[in-house]
């Protein structure tokens, strides 16, 4: 997971990218002929390295895009902290990233 952090007038705008393929229900069926088999990003976190201090929470479902890219904002947070970030699948697959916040 790719994640851009950026610090303006104390706001905190990030910007990340899952690397997931993201298939629904629908191509699942087309594909295997069962929807069982489809997969998908189910649950977003980010939280503040420093605090631990959990500043997204995000259920999704399968009508995101391949590759999907989120972006959020929130206060609280200083420059040179780190956001890190988590995903789980439908199947229990997850992935991560992290970013440096920058700013003046």
């Amino acid at each position: 997971m790719k994640v851009k952090a950026k610090l303006k007038n104390g706001v905190i705008s990030v910007k990340a990218m899952a690397k997931h393929e993201m298939s629904t229900y629908n191509q699942a069926q087309k594909k295997t002929g069962d929807r069982e088999n489809a997969n998908f990003i189910t649950h977003i976190t980010a939280t503040l390295k420093s605090s631990g201090e959990t500043v997204l929470d995000m259920s999704t479902s399968q009508f995101l895009s391949k590759n999907p890219i989120f972006k959020f904002k929130f206060k609280g947070a200083e420059a040179g902290d780190v956001v890190l970030m988590n995903w789980v699948d439908r199947k229990g697959g997850t992935g991560k990233g992290k970013g440096k916040i920058k700013g003046k």
